[in-house]
């Protein structure tokens, strides 16, 4: 450790390269890791809100939400308890003549089952009537208030706000909480004897009672939410590529600097130095390079998100990014493993007599 300490601050400016190398490629993992969380997270907050563990959707949607439709027949089939809820969901564009258009996903609820019970109010009251709905508080940084009136989609039906949530947001749209009969009306079912696109459930080994329903994890669910898995995949392909590339880097470097100075490590070689104090040198740099890189792009980051506006959807998992940066460390010491090698196997009298 000595030794790899008083390298560095002999070669200051070689060493401060490689470690402004290390921060951007941390910076830029720890910033890819946040937004993958953050926009998973959007995927879901709804869902996670409603503490559900399984979904019940008729079994010729393809587990889609959207095209799920449970008839009043398959509902009475089934039997809800209390730890079911039957919700409606349908994609609408809230409006309002002074403000900006918001698409949203609006999700219908029965006024005694849980979900409507469990639901969170940061500010007002829960829909009470068919012309009221609590809203996302999305809609507040687009400057919609309590008692504004919104129209959804083509119809001119004006429905007021009396409500706002947190954290409701279900495929990345914020949601709208109203009531069965109007999710009805909103998907021009009126007439048609539907009572739902989906039963949610608190019970993980519920089971559908009807033929034309069938039963799935959450989590099953979630994957097939449009775009989550292709999402996901991407993001963790770039966090692994990077990895590598810090791994490429670190060796490169750490390789060229060991090569400009085998003459002085073969005379400390010469002079009886075990090669085992050397190639401790080596990886003792490559683990205070990556340990430095780490923190200060781990800082750069936590900086960014500080100043980014809370419309980013970024959330910083504290474990899995202390994951990701034991994983950087080690990469270090990986890429330090063929400088280290040439080290160990130098002959003194090759290199100082040539």
């Amino acid at each position: 450790m000595y030794l790899a300490l008083k390298e560095i601050k002999h070669e200051k400016l070689r060493y401060g390269l490689i470690i402004a190398m290390v921060s951007l490629i941390a910076y830029l993992i720890f910033i890819l890791t946040s937004l993958a969380f953050g926009l998973a997270g959007e995927n879901t907050q709804a869902i996670n809100s409603w503490d559900a563990k399984s979904v019940v959707l008729n079994k010729d949607s393809n587990i889609n939400l959207a095209q799920s439709t449970i008839t009043n027949a398959q509902a009475k089939d089934d039997r809800l308890t209390s730890k079911e809820s039957l919700i409606g969901s349908t994609p609408v564009v809230a409006k309002d003549k002074s403000k900006e258009k918001v698409s949203a996903s609006f999700i219908g609820l029965r006024s005694n089952q849980f979900i409507y019970q469990d639901l969170k109010i940061s500010s007002g009251h829960k829909a009470k009537t068919n012309h009221q709905v609590v809203v996302d508080e999305k809609f507040k940084t687009e400057g919609y208030k309590l008692g504004d009136k919104v129209t959804m989609n083509s119809f001119d039906d004006k429905y007021e706000i009396v409500g706002f949530t947190k954290n409701a947001k279900l495929n990345i749209a914020p949601v709208i909480y109203g009531t069965l009969p109007t999710w009805k009306y909103l998907r021009g079912m009126n007439n048609v004897p539907v009572a739902g696109s989906a039963i949610i459930s608190r019970n993980a080994s519920y089971n559908e009672h009807n033929q034309h329903l069938k039963t799935y994890s959450t989590n099953e669910f979630i994957q097939k939410l449009p775009g989550y898995s292709a999402q996901n995949t991407t993001f963790g392909f770039m966090i692994g590529f990077l990895m590598i590339i810090s791994l490429v880097i670190i060796a490169v470097f750490l390789y060229i600097l060991t090569m400009q100075a085998l003459p002085t490590y073969a005379v400390l070689r010469a002079q009886g130095i075990p090669a085992r104090a050397l190639v401790s040198t080596i990886t003792s740099q490559s683990v205070i390079l990556m340990a430095a890189g780490v923190i200060i792009g781990g800082l750069i980051a936590a900086l960014t998100g500080w100043l980014l506006p809370v419309g980013v959807p970024m959330a910083f998992d504290i474990p899995v990014l202390t994951w990701i940066s034991i994983g950087l460390m080690i990469m270090g010491v990986i890429g330090a493993a063929i400088p280290a090698q040439k080290i160990a196997t130098v002959d003194p009298v090759s290199v100082i007599g040539g």
